[in-house]
């Protein structure tokens, strides 16, 4: 039963880009994206409302494999989620970075510089110009699962409107991720409860719903940093939802050319990406593709890019051992995964995340320093950055 909610207000989306052709100087400055179009990548889109019958199920198990073994990014649409609900997570999402950065503080997470992050993440950790001191304009804000093992104390916005963000974080898992979990158990011909057992909401784990701000850089200052505002990365978890919005910046990389494609934004779905934890639990047969995000077109660079997202994780406890239970992945040859190859400990779900949160939230680091963009985290696995 959907909670009652007071009125808000709507949230207004910027225009979708106008551009066709990129500058010459603009796609200099980005490696490997193509000299002309706005390259945008031809993603699969996955159809629930085909989800409630047994063929419709496996067709759809059919679609998520291939799109996960080619591209690592889909599309969910028909997702049974209104968009009004959408439309007011970005609205709370935007009245809680219009709040003073001094009380934005108060909810920075103790630990932050060990791996912690739950609560606000300020922007400025990262070095992107180590010649000028230009650092990145990324500000975060993750709110935890509601399965009793987080506190919820936040600002004001958030605590005020906390059971509809409550409820809306849990029809994710309901409406979106145990669908998905259904049919990729399917498609590995395992029972259909395989992943969601390994994904159940009341245990803990470390899924978290996101309000995410990029703040603009002016042209000059775009120009210094080569118009790359997030270097290439994988997510750590099983999947990342990320809610449609306009600013066309996110790119992935083809796992067969290596080139950069553009995420369009698409009305009524979710831009889903597959994750490492998904990767290691299927001997690397799911792909956990390599993502950036770069600086808008012209006719968007004069905006700030606010972001809604949530990162499912498989629960804590989990062991990050592939999956021997499947006779797909058994064909394949698909049967360890790296951890396993080189003899080393395979890691808890937990253990893998704050060891990878741990680099990632490293204070200062500088772009361009291979300590930092090629560094062992656990024995036997470096996680990279890419260009």
């Amino acid at each position: 039963m959907p909670v009652a909610v007071p009125e808000l207000g709507s949230f207004n989306f910027v225009p979708e880009t106008k551009v066709k052709y990129l500058s010459a100087l603009h796609n200099y400055l980005i490696p490997n994206v193509a000299q002309e179009n706005l390259d945008w990548a031809d993603l699969i889109t996955v159809d629930l409302s085909l989800y409630g019958t047994p063929e419709g199920r496996r067709q759809l198990a059919e679609t998520l494999i291939k799109a996960v073994r080619e591209d690592g990014f889909f599309y969910v649409k028909n997702f049974n989620i209104p968009q009004e609900r959408v439309n007011r997570q970005f609205s709370f999402g935007k009245q809680f970075y219009d709040i003073p950065l001094e009380e934005k503080l108060k909810y920075v997470p103790e630990g932050l510089d060990n791996g912690q992050f739950n609560g606000y993440v300020p922007a400025g950790r990262r070095v992107l110009d180590p010649v000028s001191g230009l650092k990145d304009r990324v500000e975060i804000y993750n709110i935890p699962k509601f399965d009793g093992f987080f506190k919820h104390e936040h600002p004001a916005i958030v605590q005020e409107n906390l059971p509809e963000i409550e409820e809306f974080s849990k029809s994710l898992h309901s409406e979106v991720l145990d669908p998905l979990h259904v049919l990729l158990a399917i498609a590995l011909e395992l029972p259909e409860d395989y992943f969601t057992n390994l994904h159940k909401y009341e245990r803990k784990s470390e899924d978290h719903l996101r309000y995410m701000k990029y703040s603009k850089y002016t042209p000059e200052e775009n120009r210094k940093i080569g118009k790359l505002w997030v270097q290439g990365h994988t997510d750590l978890g099983s999947w990342t939802l990320l809610f449609r919005q306009p600013v066309a910046a996110l790119q992935i990389q083809n796992h067969q050319t290596g080139e950069w494609k553009y995420v369009k934004p698409l009305d009524a779905t979710l831009t889903v990406n597959a994750c490492d934890a998904l990767s290691f639990l299927t001997g690397g047969y799911v792909r956990s593709t390599i993502h950036r995000v770069t600086s808008p077109p012209k006719d968007q660079e004069h905006v700030d890019r606010l972001g809604l997202l949530y990162f499912s994780r498989p629960n804590n406890d989990v062991v990050l051992s592939t999956v021997k239970e499947s006779p797909a992945l058994q064909r394949e040859g698909f049967t360890q995964n790296n951890f396993e190859k080189d003899g080393n400990q395979v890691p808890t779900m937990e253990e893998w995340t704050f060891a990878k949160q741990k680099w990632q939230r490293t204070k200062n680091a500088i772009r361009g320093d291979p300590k930092y963009e090629n560094a062992q985290i656990l024995p036997g696995h470096n996680e990279k950055l890419y260009a």
